[in-house]
């Protein structure tokens, strides 16, 4: 395969600044977003520690067999270390799994081209990806929010393309983000402030937030200050580069659509779902994609829709759309969301925000609705590679009205120690609320030992880190900082899934196949 540090759908560049391989002794391995202009201090010590990785005496109080499953074998000093070279210069934006001239084998219905189509064993690569001619260090946060070397992601198709919508601008050598947007081009902040009118952004309530269609992903960047942790995606299309782009920002990003396959991410996982003119047709297929994303919205969570049709009998003429169509449209998604008990909670201007019910105690009439198929409850986390339906995901079973289906979270950040709800009502076979403790504790100790190996591991040097095989989210946690984030891997393989407690301690994470 292809060897790329980058999103799980292994293929974006910055994607992984950091990886902290577990379970082989106290290995580190830094790969520093590909520097060409040398060796940084980080970068050193990570050589330094491979080339003596087998001594493991540096912290030798440290017991790394913790929640990383198997066994590692003794690897004899003669034995040869298997070595990749570089891809030619032509693969320098190969995505393994979207590769454009594949995809577009592929038929464009409900946007099946532009999911994910992974090569054949035969078609693999076996080589690295090469980084940019002239690849440079990423600006620390925060500037990298607003600026990115224009080596790092040379595109300049969207400077033009959305030039009067304040998305992206071109000054010398460097990208220039503005905090523009389709929907906002006064900046993410000002339209941020809105949403925060309705939806408690600012005590903690809501913490992790899913933006579909997300462009260069500036609102989920300008959500990072108010200590909001966005999952932003968008597809491998016409708009090249916007998810690199966003990675090379500090913004956490993958490439996604909603197209027949159920998202990558478990049931009730985050508190605020997001959508400025994504231009998914969220009434199509008898409701499919609101029923998706109310499958991963936590009970009590907030959608925001802004943009068409929303608001259409002032707007039909600026969007230059029949009203009959517009109104349909949102007709439709109106429907959908009274199918789904979800109270709408807020109308004016462009944007409408809608609030999932704490429980179904108030929606008992939706099961005598001939509309209302609902999905097997055991397969709301079954979600690799599986088909959407037009389901409705049920809640689960409360013993009162006022009670929070699948329990009530801490605000932010002291979720994130917390014990979550799927823990503590035993959801989670062989995890007790004691083994979540301990895993925290031996986290923190080992965490604390990295930063003694690597004192940049905090600094701002290293924005984008991944867990390639999560566990439940404790070294994510004690990694905790605004410098940087964590996307946590849930291998699809694991014995254990456990992603759901992973966004119950306010922390995000994917499912993947490595």
């Amino acid at each position: 395969m292809a060897l790329k540090p980058n999103s799980p759908d292994g293929r974006t560049r910055s994607w992984v600044q950091i990886f902290i391989v577990f379970g082989l002794c106290c290995f580190f391995y830094i790969l520093g977003a590909w520097q060409r202009s040398g060796f940084g201090k980080g970068d050193s010590i990570a050589l330094e520690i491979t080339k003596h990785g087998a001594d493991c005496n540096i912290i030798p109080s440290l017991n790394f067999e913790t929640h990383h499953a198997g066994e590692v074998g003794n690897v004899g000093e003669s034995e040869k270390i298997k070595s990749f070279q570089p891809c030619p210069p032509r693969y320098v934006d190969y995505t393994p799994c979207q590769d454009q001239k594949r995809a577009m084998t592929f038929p464009r219905d409900n946007m099946i081209y532009r999911e994910r189509h992974c090569p054949r064993e035969e078609e693999k690569l076996h080589c690295l990806v090469p980084a940019p001619t002239g690849y440079v260090t990423p600006f620390p946060w925060p500037k990298s929010r607003d600026y990115v070397p224009y080596a790092n992601a040379p595109y300049k198709a969207l400077t033009v393309e959305k030039a009067i919508q304040n998305w992206i601008q071109y000054e010398g050598n460097v990208f220039r983000f503005p905090g523009g947007g389709t929907q906002f081009p006064q900046g993410a902040d000002k339209y941020i402030d809105q949403l925060a009118a309705v939806i408690p952004i600012t005590n903690g309530t809501v913490r992790t937030a899913l933006d579909t269609g997300c462009g260069v992903a500036s609102w989920g960047a300008y959500l990072w200050s108010r200590n909001v942790l966005t999952m932003s995606f968008a597809p491998r299309d016409s708009h090249e580069a916007q998810v690199q782009f966003a990675l090379e920002r500090g913004v956490p990003a993958v490439i996604g659509v909603l197209g027949t396959i159920k998202m990558p991410y478990p049931s009730r996982a985050f508190d605020m779902a997001h959508c400025s003119r994504c231009l998914i047709p969220w009434g199509a297929n008898d409701g499919m994609y609101l029923k998706e994303v109310d499958r991963v919205l936590r009970p009590g969570g907030y959608w925001v829709l802004s943009g068409p049709p929303i608001n259409w009998r002032n707007n039909y003429k600026a969007w230059q759309r029949p009203k009959e169509e517009l109104e349909e449209e949102q007709q439709k998604i109106e429907d959908v969301a009274k199918l789904l008990c979800w109270e709408k909670k807020h109308e004016k201007g462009e944007i409408a925000i809608w609030q999932k019910r704490v429980n179904d105690e108030s929606c008992r009439g939706r099961e005598d609705d001939s509309q209302a198929k609902f999905c097997k409850a055991e397969e709301a986390n079954d979600v690799w590679y599986k088909k959407m339906d037009v389901c409705v995901t049920p809640y689960p079973d409360v013993s009162s009205s006022g009670e929070v289906a699948g329990g009530e979270l801490k605000p932010f950040p002291e979720r994130l120690f917390a014990v979550p709800p799927r823990i503590a009502s035993g959801s989670v076979p062989g995890i007790s609320v004691e083994t979540y403790e301990e895993d925290n504790n031996i986290w923190k100790k080992h965490v604390n030992a990295y930063k003694k190996i690597n004192r940049l591991i905090d600094s701002g040097r290293y924005r984008n880190i991944l867990d390639m095989n999560a566990g439940l989210g404790g070294f994510a946690a004690a990694l905790n900082s605004p410098k940087l984030w964590v996307m946590n891997v849930m291998p699809t393989i694991a014995e254990k899934d456990t992603l759901g407690v992973i966004y119950e301690r306010g922390l995000i994470g994917i499912y993947h196949d490595w």
